[in-house]
């Protein structure tokens, strides 16, 4: 990317990247919605950050991973504690959210909207 300097800024970040669904470009090629990290006075990176719907299936793939089972394989509490979750990321204010979450669940949009509506009145 830039300055063999810079390689070892580059790995620290790159699990952050990769865990927000982000690709990592060169500085030079970065367009107005990438953002350009510097490290010790030059552009050593730039972040090209996803689309919200493509960080929503990026969330619910890597929840998957940390589970070890399919999503729609956990039990009803665990589900809802993945709603929960989700809500807090803001997986919901994604344009087809709900249908996203209840289509990795295995569950209605009916459901999901169940478990939202059992939080906000807990």
């Amino acid at each position: 990317m830039s300055g063999a300097g810079d390689e070892p800024f580059i790995a620290a970040v790159k699990p952050l990247v990769d865990a927000m669904g982000g690709e990592m470009i060169p500085p030079d090629e970065a367009g107005p919605d990438d953002v350009v990290l510097s490290w010790e006075g030059r552009d050593a990176v730039a972040v090209r950050l996803p689309q919200l719907a493509d960080s929503l299936d990026h969330i619910l793939a890597a929840m998957e991973r940390r589970k070890g089972v399919p999503l729609a394989d956990l039990d009803r509490r665990a589900k809802q504690e993945v709603v929960r979750i989700l809500e807090a990321r803001g997986a919901f204010s994604v344009r087809h959210g709900v249908e996203t979450v209840a289509s990795a669940l295995g569950v209605s949009r009916f459901t999901v909207y169940n478990y939202l509506n059992r939080e906000k009145g807990a």
